[in-house]
């Protein structure tokens, strides 16, 4: 895959630093101006406190980044001109039409994996949207994540998905699921879900020797680490189901459906709550941010 390095990740690389790739699809889709841009650095700057790199992935004039330097992304919140939103099957696209756009989870994992980095930050995981018997709405990231042998930490999946149904999808995928520091998945805004998880752990240096036994010495896909969010800042689950099913409906009503509808649930979501889960999301970004930091280091240690 011919991709373009930032002088910073290039020589992190070379030298075996620990690096974390970031997504820019929130950038450039999920979080309106400037909370986007903040977001993006406050995560760039967790990540550095921990240890690590960091390496936020896109396609610049239909170039693969891996590293933005702050034009391109100041470029990418500004949003001042059309930015595709980018999964695996869109890379292609906007390579040969030398489109500009921001990677979703599952681009990022690709990314990632063909960089030779091995543990990537967002904030929610993609999966089976609420209703998907009828549409069939399926997220590419389960399949990503199944493929690329890639640690993802994550808040969860988004709220506004089918949270049993993407439960089960990912372990028919074999993506397995660990709890850090909770036996309870995450669902993005709050810390609770009321679904149980099957493996928890208490420590980066477990979750480190579980994906490198994961990568390294089975050679699998990738593995899933859910963090709650900052209890601060988090929300009841209940709170949100019922700004969510009222979305979902306004979102029908005007017939917004697939890629579009997770940037129409934040907006509304924020307006609704007074700002409530814009702040929950900008908090559990930079969590997540600062865990993968201390996961990158652990890993590229060995412990």
């Amino acid at each position: 895959m011919d991709l373009r390095f930032s002088d910073e990740v290039r020589r992190a690389l070379d030298s075996r630093q620990p690096v974390v790739a970031l997504e820019t699809s929130v950038v450039a889709q999920g979080l309106p101006y400037p909370d986007n841009l903040a977001a993006a650095r406050a995560c760039e700057e967790a990540i550095r406190r921990a240890g690590a790199v960091p390496a936020a992935t896109a396609v610049v004039d239909g170039q693969v980044c891996i590293g933005l330097e702050d034009a391109q992304l100041r470029r990418l919140a500004e949003g001042k001109e059309k930015l595709l939103k980018l999964g695996s099957r869109d890379l292609a696209i906007a390579v040969a039409t030398r489109a500009t756009g921001g990677t979703t989870v599952s681009a990022t994992c690709e990314l990632a994996a063909a960089a030779g980095i091995r543990v990537f930050s967002t904030g929610g995981i993609g999966g089976v949207h609420r209703g998907a018997s009828e549409h069939w709405d399926i997220s590419q990231d389960i399949a990503a994540l199944a493929r690329f042998p890639v640690a993802v930490v994550c808040a969860g999946a988004k709220s506004v998905l089918d949270l049993p149904k993407t439960m089960e999808l990912l372990e028919t995928a074999g993506v397995p699921v660990i709890g850090v520091g909770t036996r309870e998945l995450p669902s993005f805004h709050s810390r609770e879900s009321g679904i149980q998880l099957e493996h928890s752990v208490g420590d980066v240096a477990t979750a480190a020797r579980i994906a490198r036994a994961r990568f390294e010495t089975l050679g699998q896909g990738g593995v899933l680490y859910t963090v709650p969010p900052p209890e601060e800042t988090a929300l009841p689950k209940h709170e949100v189901e019922l700004q969510i099913a009222s979305t979902l409906a306004e979102a029908e009503r005007q017939g917004i459906r697939g890629k579009d509808v997770t940037p129409f649930l934040l907006r509304e979501l924020g307006q609704r709550t007074g700002g409530k889960t814009l702040k929950a999301n900008l908090a559990l970004l930079a969590n997540n941010a600062r865990f993968a930091g201390q996961l990158a280091v652990a890993y590229a240690r060995g412990d």
